[in-house]
């Protein structure tokens, strides 16, 4: 067999005027796992999407083992052994493992009805083989972020993948899910498949990656063998230029406690939960997947009912019952699904940009335009959100570009308190360089900003402390000079021998 799975030769891709891929070569082998890398607009996508028969090259060819594949429509591309693993899960909810498994090659029996029992034996031994505790029987609507992209996964194989992409796929993964990911990966590799892998998370690459390909505006501008570059020199390929800090987190004067919570819970999501934090600080939220950090903080925004507790904002205890009080009581909430509750996609940014503040834009019939075009004039500039004009549509926006303009928003309402959940998600080194810049000039301007966050460097380089939650409880607390990933993993998995008496620091 040709040792030379794939084969892109000169692609090129415009849409209208805008040039979006320019004689892209690139190569994949048997059992190889290739990154893609670059800043969000760089063409990453699109060159996916071309070789997935989503979008067609303008001009270009595609091999296959060698041979010239006219690759024009998604089902040619799958013929050819090509699966693409989106961010976006497209699997059934209401339909069994093995359902969505052999969704649309269902097996049948003589009679010409579809054999469940067969289907249930084939989907067990290809779970099995890939070491995975999961019943065929379970509705995929009952399965963990993780365990979908584990179906996706084998439901690739099953089809005979010989190429299968993998778009962001540790983005909502736990720790130990990731690992889990790792050994399904080094199992494909193993069996000859190719994998292109793409994800803004350098740490993974350099343990999952046999090859790095960096795209910046459209070319590609580095082949790296894994082993023979680092993070600095990805980075400098990506941006064209050298970040030398990465990470910006200056010493700040910090004020009076911000926001205070006194044994809050919620029947479902968590209990007993005590914390401050003040002005001019950042607080991290660490945990993994399902410790109730999401919960704990939309509940403190008003999205969901307390149970119990106490909630006080500048000493003042509030009865948030609703985003509204919590906005009123200068708190807002920044999801971490920032196209499904953060941005109106399908409008534009001026709509999105005076979103959080309508109430103050507009009064009766009448409409402040002068002070709305303040409001996108001050943060265009100050975050340096890159538009063609105020009527951009939001989805046409990269993902970093996008997280600018949800702060922007909520910047308008001039909060006091700033909840920021997983604020750079999604989005490259560029952005998040200038992301983290945006969060230390918050916080030295005195603004109480509270970040939860799965990604131990994220809290260890950006936070003053750090609780750390397991099981809807906070499990421990650490200081900036006491941070370490060992310790913030033992709390989160509440395997710790030590267990700290002050959680509920003295303030």
């Amino acid at each position: 067999m040709n040792k030379m799975l794939l084969k892109m030769e000169n692609i090129n891709k415009s849409f209208g005027s805008n040039k979006v891929l320019q004689g892209i070569n690139l190569t994949l082998e048997n059992g190889e796992v290739l990154a893609l890398l670059g800043e969000n607009g760089a063409g990453k996508s699109t060159l996916i999407k071309i070789l997935g028969g989503i979008y067609k090259a303008d001009s270009g060819s595609i091999y296959i083992h060698g041979e010239k594949k006219d690759i024009t429509a998604v089902a040619i591309a799958a013929e050819n052994g090509i699966r693409i693993i989106h961010q976006e899960i497209v699997l059934l909810p209401n339909r069994t493992v093995a359902a969505n498994i052999f969704l649309g090659r269902e097996f049948k029996n003589k009679f010409g009805f579809i054999d469940y029992n067969r289907m249930y034996k084939e989907a067990d031994k290809l779970l099995k083989e890939y070491n995975l505790s999961m019943d065929p029987d379970t509705m995929v609507g009952d399965l963990s972020i993780g365990q979908k992209q584990f179906v996706e996964i084998i439901k690739a194989v099953s089809a005979s993948a010989k190429i299968v992409v993998m778009d962001e796929p540790t983005a909502s993964l736990s720790q130990g899910e990731t690992e889990e990911l790792f050994k399904i990966i080094r199992q494909l590799k193993n069996n000859g498949i190719g994998i292109i892998y793409i994800s803004h998370k350098l740490e993974e690459l350099f343990e999952i990656a046999d090859r790095i390909i960096v795209l910046r505006d459209g070319y590609i501008v580095g082949n790296e063998q894994t082993s023979s570059t680092n993070k600095d020199r990805l980075i400098s390929l990506m941006v064209g230029r050298s970040l030398s800090k990465y990470y910006t987190h200056t010493q700040h004067i910090t004020g009076d406690i911000a926001l205070e919570v006194k044994n809050l819970s919620h029947e479902k999501y968590f209990k007993n939960v005590s914390f401050h934090a003040k002005y001019g600080e950042i607080v991290g939220f660490s945990g993994l997947v399902g410790a109730g950090r999401t919960e704990l903080m939309k509940t403190i925004f008003g999205v969901y009912k307390k149970s119990a507790g106490i909630i006080k904002i500048n000493n003042i205890e509030k009865d948030i019952k609703n985003p509204i009080d919590a906005i009123n009581s200068g708190l807002v909430y920044v999801s971490e699904d920032r196209r499904a509750e953060g941005l109106i996609m399908t409008n534009n940014v001026r709509f999105n940009m005076g979103l959080a503040c309508l109430r103050e834009l507009i009064k009766g019939i009448n409409i402040n335009h002068s002070l709305w075009d303040q409001i996108i004039q001050r943060y265009v500039e100050m975050f340096q959100i890159r538009i063609t004009s105020e009527n951009q549509i939001v989805s046409s926006l990269s993902g970093g570009n996008q997280q600018k303009l949800v702060l922007s928003k909520w910047l308008a309402t001039k909060p006091r308190v700033l909840i920021l959940d997983e604020p750079t998600r999604g989005i490259d080194v560029g952005s998040k360089a200038e992301i983290y810049k945006i969060i230390d000039k918050l916080a030295s301007e005195g603004t109480c900003i509270i970040m939860v966050s799965s990604e131990l460097p994220e809290v260890l380089n950006m936070c003053d402390r750090c609780y750390i939650m397991c099981d809807g409880e906070i499990t421990g607390h650490l200081n900036a000079e006491e941070f370490s990933q060992e310790d913030i993993m033992k709390y989160a998995t509440k395997t710790s021998t030590f267990v700290r008496s002050d959680i509920n620091e003295s303030k």
